[in-house]
């Protein structure tokens, strides 16, 4: 039986005022890709941010591998950074470095002994995969949207992660570049890489994804298996808003 990567209990969280995430307990079991599904403005960005400790829970707790995040030393939210690894939706490059310094930075973080030659040949090869083919020495700002989620992706792999958690991160690419990224997110997956994604795409739901959480007004509204995912015909209206269940 698989153990539990990530778990959510009784986890609420809200902003401004309003509440966002409404009391939701969830477990992602290792190995599996689970999509997290909804209208705009569910809180599904919100819940993923939650799991992957990113933002702390107003009330409830998340654990990984049994442990709250909360509650972690230095050395075991480090383990856990390299470990997983987050594309935010806007891609969220720092602004102030240029490319390579953004994605050398998290390996000088976890590998601090790692030889300067080897960095630059991790580097080359994560920009290679991803599809980026230009100077890695200009900052974010002179990237178009499609260039800077390449490199937000690469930035992603860097550590080579195991808990990988996406954001619509094949939104503003092109066919062949999006392709491409679902290519290496399937070969994670099949590398026993556990995935937590968000996509409007059904088809990229449908592929990739073990199972589907759906969430409604910040609830679960549903939790689709495999099977109910593929078979399930209305997947595109839970995406649009036009169910409200």
């Amino acid at each position: 039986m698989r153990e539990n990567i990530i778990e959510l209990k009784n986890v609420s969280f809200s902003a401004q005022g309003n509440k966002i995430v409404q009391n939701i307990s969830f477990q992602y079991e290792e190995g599996k890709t689970t999509a997290l599904v909804g209208p705009s403005g569910c809180g599904k960005s919100t819940v993923l941010k939650l799991s992957a400790g990113l933002i702390i829970p107003e009330t409830g707790e998340v654990l990984f591998r049994g442990k709250a995040i909360s509650k972690m030393n230095r050395h075991e939210n480090l383990a856990f950074r390299c470990e997983a690894a987050f594309v935010f939706q806007d891609s969220a490059l720092w602004a102030n470095q240029n490319l390579y310094q953004m994605l050398e930075l998290p390996l000088k973080l976890h590998f601090p002994n790692m030889p300067k030659a080897e960095r630059d040949v991790r580097i080359n090869h994560v920009v290679a995969e991803t599809g980026y083919r230009k100077n890695l020495l200009v900052r974010p700002s002179q990237l178009s949207m499609g260039e800077q989620k390449l490199l937000a992706f690469a930035r992603a792999l860097i550590c080579r992660p195991n808990l990988l958690f996406l954001d619509e991160w094949t939104e503003s690419l092109d066919e062949s570049s999006s392709n491409r990224l679902i290519r290496i997110v399937k070969n994670m997956k099949a590398g026993g890489a556990s995935i937590i994604l968000i996509s409007h795409k059904v088809n990229i739901i449908k592929e990739l994804s073990d199972q589907a959480m759906i969430v409604i007004g910040g609830k679960i509204s549903k939790v689709l298996s495999k099977e109910e995912l593929l078979a399930e015909s209305e997947l595109k209206k839970y995406i649009e808003g036009d169910i409200e269940k």
